[in-house]
């Protein structure tokens, strides 16, 4: 398992006014929530953070080196990244430890692998869940889970049950929920125009009239 390093600040000073001075020096107002402990009020380097959630953007053990009146290591996990709508600029991110020996419970992508044979055929793959709710220690979470789509035909799906998850790693999400499927293309035939012989239309039928009682 694999964690990346992040440095944090304690805040002294909550609130609207304070926090949106950090955010005007670069710094993104965060909370560290620790199990049984109270919460610490942090900050946290914009383009540090920025960095890191480009390069795993799902379940990303961080190892938090707290820096205040006592130095503290935590390992933790974000669990609420929140940003701005307009700007796109982190606004708040909450922090929670991690500890080797409890469980966790988050969603693991699902990464669709091969070609199906109904895609050969003509038909669609359709993705019906792109993520898969497990349990399991945090030394053996997956970063991705592969779902093999090379064995659909036309007609044919994936299950959450079919899959092959890592061993320590529990599903759960129901077992009949469907994971992808392969589905038929509909074709839109246009409709023919009128062709010689055929009955004219009836706009058609009145203008030759027309033409005839002129002649």
């Amino acid at each position: 398992m694999e964690a990346v390093e992040l440095k944090a600040y304690v805040r002294t000073e909550t609130g609207k006014g304070p926090a949106r001075r950090f955010r005007m020096k670069g710094l993104t107002p965060a909370v560290f929530y620790g199990r049984g402990e109270e919460a610490i009020p942090l900050s946290v380097n914009v383009a540090d953070l920025s960095k890191i959630i480009k390069t795993k953007k799902e379940n990303i053990f961080i190892k938090l080196r707290i820096e205040g009146e006592k130095s503290l290591e935590k390992l933790t996990m974000i669990k609420e990244l929140q940003i701005e709508p307009v700007s796109r600029r982190f606004y708040h991110a909450d922090f929670y430890e991690i500890r080797m020996d409890h469980k966790l419970t988050v969603d693991v992508p699902l990464r669709f692998v091969g070609t199906p044979i109904g895609v050969e055929n003509g038909g669609e793959l359709q993705h019906l869940k792109r993520e898969l709710k497990v349990s399991c220690l945090p030394a053996v979470l997956p970063e991705h889970i592969d779902v093999d789509v090379s064995g659909l035909d036309i007609g044919s799906s994936l299950k959450v049950q079919d899959l092959r998850v890592p061993e320590g790693v529990e599903v759960l999400d129901p077992g009949d929920v469907g994971v992808a499927i392969v589905a038929f293309v509909k074709v839109s035939v246009p409709k023919e125009e009128t062709t010689e012989g055929e009955p004219a239309a009836p706009d058609e039928d009145k203008e030759a009239a027309a033409e005839d009682a002129k002649s």
